[in-house]
């Protein structure tokens, strides 16, 4: 298959009816339960509904032209990927700067990465159905607290200049200092300065830059960051420093590599507050750049200040022990503005990846890698240094090469010989070793610098290696015996699928959570991820090397763009958050840039999601309420009056569409044009893309920037909560203020903020996934998924609404994609809470709902496309049945304190022994004849949050806690 420079097809040798193939199969319904759906809800036909549902205002012209190509088959994607896949060249990459090659281990390439049952998982907020991620979880912090020898660990942030980010964040918000300096030393990576550049700017830090090697400079400071080993590869003894900062009234931030301290001593020891730093190098791939699992460690008194998820360890009903998040109070949707972060989401997928990396090789196989890698580079600089080159000594893995004036020669050299190493200045390069690096790689590399040699020499050098200079790790590492149980491959993968049979993910049922968007992620849109092709490019690599990520860039950029009726997008963001962060930053740039930087109230309504909020005040805005009326829309006269009180002073609304209640507000149009006469910009959350996509554009009916979840509408799976996407849309006067990248000036406007991620386009390694959806449906295909999305859950809200009310609809009394039940009238005359019915739904195979989103004492519902009638009606049945269970503890037959919801969930221990209980355990266990086929039992009764957050433990257990 051909493809034209403009990106479509030349010619592909498909049919329509082998394109709408993928199409039946990504929409569950076929046509004939479609009819019997609209029969229901009421409609003719699917046009007929999207008429009554969608205000005409906001609607494109039935017959607008798509920039989309028209839909191919599977096969035909796949061979266009692997087209764009041959674009890119895979060379041996050297450079360092925080990326390396590894090996992922096969076992856990294809039993986590490449397993629906880790990979459709959804953020463990029922953590009863969620234990074995939550006990990945648990153990890749408790690999990061050992690895650092700091007392406590979150479960991974976004990527490592993310997470120091977060820690000087954290640090502000722990000092007592007055300051607002933090110094940050020169040998810190490139990109973490940059993206702390971007975010200190609206916090109002000072960023000094200095070289520590000289000392700290003189004032005050609140916080300090150092890299070990830092860019230059030294790896310096910093207690000397650390004591001067602790003394000046200054934390220490360590940003650290995660293999080298299988041999250093951890910054734990040498006195530390903070250490960050990226998990990538345990065994996930390069993918151009992310995802990749970030993570912070800190001290204990840190602790309720962690930004993130944090897993913690409770007990269960049964007292027995189990996980879940611990300390959710810290989270947006509770604390809004006021919360610590405005990060909602990590990258699971990736660290359980990078966890099972650890688990897979122990801290005797890791200190062996780390060694050899070690050795490798001491191997070249002996080899360098008997060729009387220059080069530096005190380094793990970066070896810096003195070359006067020959730099771009020795790059290019390099290049010759396939393999990339990196230019630091015209008279010096570097080469960064990995556990990948061979002999014949250093035989390469010492062709490209003029030395002859072979494979024999270089193994004779590394023999005669005197021992190394570095300071040692004394401490004992990983003892848990998670970590030494499961060497052979048949333990490992016993191990991985006992993980995954506690949870409830995707390949088991379906996950109708609101706000959410659980739907399928076909497998052959994921299957590209694990080609070397796309797996193993660094980020840094010449464009030319990645012309096929930059192709899938590009037409991304554009798809998206014609989607959402914007100018330009960027695909910076690696989460929604992020995304909304990127976009608020524009708005600020553009107001500044127009001399009305003191615009600083950012409107948000009541309903809107925490991270709003929080990513306002991280932005440097004031969050000001707007309220919602009684039918959940936006409340004009409070806006009005909102508008009035702040005049001169409006920067921007934040608004979702759909709104967060689950309706299509008649007055989205108006609220903006009131807000741009005041001089403000809007910002629409683009949570919700999946009730619209193909018949509204965000751009077109009056919105300025948007971000868009590619991990919802455009199917990248969640994998258990992270990896996301969030690239953000902007109208053409915003575009200049849209996030760039100082390593790679075609990644964004010279203009821009600065970057709010390490890598130059995210995470792009997740991108081939979208863009083959895309390929996959077409504009039709996409239009035809958000007809059967806005359908399912109408069906499901006039299935329901005699059972749980449906709290508030739209025109013609529809919703949009997803409904809210209300059971606050329930819980009032029956005690029966929402939690109880989400609890219950675990033993009928179900995840719950969104629970107390937006509303408290309900649960929202969004379907999707992708689940069938008889899921359909599978969950319905579910959710009657319990409404008959609250019936009976209503009608006194069952006591108020001893019923089938109350005590849910029920575990498979509680089938043995004595049964007390006025149900029979038939009632308890199977409550629907169908369960008998197909049972799922959750792994552990309800879980007892508020003991998890008395009795904080976020690492590992030892066993005695089960035995007991």
């Amino acid at each position: 298959m051909t493809l034209a420079p403009h990106g479509q097809p030349v010619s592909d040798a498909f049919t329509a009816g082998a394109a709408d193939g993928f199409l039946r199969r990504h929409i569950g319904p076929d046509d004939a339960e479609i009819t019997r759906m609209l029969s229901v809800v009421g409609y003719p036909s699917l046009d007929a509904l999207m008429d009554a549902a969608l205000p005409p205002a906001i609607r494109d012209p039935v017959d607008r032209p798509s920039l989309l190509p028209p839909p191919v088959d599977e096969a035909a994607v796949t061979a266009a990927l692997r087209e764009i896949a041959g674009m890119n060249r895979p060379l041996t990459s050297m450079i360092g700067l925080g990326y390396y090659r590894s090996h992922t281990p096969a076992v856990i390439r294809r039993n986590v990465l490449e397993n629906p049952a880790w990979y459709t998982a959804y953020t463990p907020y029922q953590p009863e159905i969620s234990q074995g991620r939550l006990e990945a979880l648990l153990v890749f912090q408790t690999m990061i607290e050992d690895l650092t020898g700091l007392d406590v660990a979150g479960a991974s942030l976004l990527d490592e200049p993310t997470a120091a980010a977060e820690a000087v964040a954290l640090c502000r918000r722990m000092s007592t200092s007055a300051s607002r300096r933090v110094v940050v030393d020169r040998d810190v990576f490139p990109q973490t300065r940059a993206v702390l550049q971007t975010r200190a700017k609206p916090m109002q830090w000072e960023v000094v830059v200095a070289d520590l090697g000289a000392g700290l400079p003189d004032g005050d400071f609140f916080a300090v960051l150092v890299q070990n080993p830092g860019t230059s590869g030294r790896v310096r003894d910093y207690r000397a420093l650390t004591a001067e900062a602790h003394a000046r009234g200054a934390f220490v931030i360590a940003a650290v590599d995660v293999l080298s301290l299988a041999l250093l001593p951890p910054p734990g020891e040498w006195g530390a507050d903070v250490a960050v730093g990226s998990a990538q190098r345990f065994g996930v791939p390069l993918w151009y750049g992310g995802p990749h699992a970030g993570f912070l460690a800190a001290r204990a008194d840190f602790t309720r200040s962690l930004p993130g998820r944090l897993v913690g360890v409770s007990v269960d009903g049964d007292g027995r022990p189990a996980y879940r998040l611990a300390l959710q109070t810290r989270e947006q949707h509770i604390r809004r503005e006021k919360a610590t972060s405005n990060i909602c989401t990590a990258q699971v997928l990736l660290a359980v990846v990078a966890a099972m990396y650890a688990v897979y090789h122990g801290p005797d196989g890791l200190q062996r890698i780390a060694r050899r890698v070690h050795d490798t580079a001491r191997t070249l600089a002996a080899l360098l240094r008997g060729a009387d080159f220059a080069v530096t000594d005190d380094f793990f893995d970066t070896v810096e090469v003195s070359v006067p004036g020959q730099a771009d020669r020795y790059v290019a050299r390099a290049l010759d010989e396939g393999i990339n190493i990196r230019r630091v200045d015209a008279d010096t390069v570097a080469v960064s070793c990995d556990e990948t690096t061979t002999l014949d790689d250093l035989r390469r590399l010492a062709a490209a610098f003029g030395i002859a040699t072979d494979v024999n020499h270089l193994t004779e050098l590394s023999h005669q290696l005197p021992a190394s200079p570095l300071p040692r790790r004394d401490s004992e590492f990983l003892t848990h015996p998670t970590f030494h149980r499961y060497r052979s491959e048949t333990a490992m993968m016993r191990y991985l699928r006992r993980l995954a049979d506690k949870d409830i993910a995707l390949d088991r049922s379906m996950i109708p959570l609101g706000s959410c968007t659980m739907k399928l992620n076909a497998a052959v849109e994921l299957e590209a991820l694990s080609w070397p092709e796309f797996a193993d490019i660094h980020p840094f690599v010449p464009a030319d090397q990645a012309a096929g990520y930059h192709r899938i860039v590009a037409d991304l950029q554009r798809w998206l763009a014609d989607l959402t009726g914007y100018d330009a997008v960027s695909l910076q963001p690696n989460a929604g958050s992020q995304g909304e962060f990127a976009g608020l930053l524009a708005i600020r740039a553009y107001h500044q840039a127009r001399g009305e930087g003191h615009r600083d109230v950012c409107l948000i309504p009541a309903s809107a999601h925490g991270t709003n909020a929080a990513s306002a005040a991280m932005a440097g805005f004031r969050v000001v309420v707007v309220r919602c009326d009684a039918d959940g829309n936006v409340d004009l006269d409070d806006l009005e009056a909102k508008l009035a009180a702040h005049q001169g002073q409006v920067a921007a609304i934040m608004l979702t569409y759909p709104s967060t209640h689950g309706v299509f507000e008649e007055a989205v149009t108006d609220i903006c044009q009131r807000v741009h006469e005041a001089g403000g910009q809007v910002y629409l959350d683009g949570a919700n893309l999946n009730a619209l996509l193909g018949y509204a554009r965000f751009g077109a009916f009056g919105a300025d920037v948007s971000h868009v979840n590619l991990h919802k509408t455009f199917c990248i799976p969640h994998g258990g909560g992270g990896p996301g996407v969030g690239p953000i849309g902007v109208r053409a006067h915003l575009a200049p203020y849209l996030p760039n990248h100082p390593l790679d000036p075609a990644a964004g406007p010279a203009t821009g903020p600065g970057p709010v991620a390490g890598a130059p386009y995210g995470s792009p390694g997740v991108l081939p996934i979208s863009w083959a959806y895309l390929r996959l449906m077409g504009i039709d295909g996409l239009r035809r998924a958000t007809d059967v999305a806005v359908l399912a859950a109408n069906y499901v809200a006039r299935r329901l609404a005699d059972a749980f009310p449906v709290l508030y609809t739209g025109r013609n009394g529809l919703v949009a994609h997803e409904c809210i039940l209300d059971l606050r009238d329930i819980t009032r005359r029956t005690g029966i809470t929402v939690e109880d019915v989400a609890k219950r739904l675990m033993d009928y195979g179900f995840h719950a709902p969104t629970m107390s989103f937006p509303v408290a004492g309900t649960l929202m519902v969004e379907p999707t496309e992708s689940e069938n009638l008889a899921e359909l009606d599978r969950f319905v049945a579910a959710m009657r049945a319990i409404r008959a269970e609250i019936a009976r503890v209503e009608r006194g037959e069952w006591p108020a304190d001893d019923n089938p919801l109350r005590n849910a969930p029920h575990t498979a221990l509680a089938l043995a022994g004595e049964w007390r209980h006025p149900y029979s355990r038939e009632e308890a266990f199977f409550p629907l004849p169908e369960i008998r086929e197909n049972k799922y039992f959750p792994p552990v009764a309800r879980i007892d949050g508020a003991y998890g957050d008395r009795h904080l433990v976020c690492e590992c257990p030892p066993l005695s806690a089960y035995e007991d």
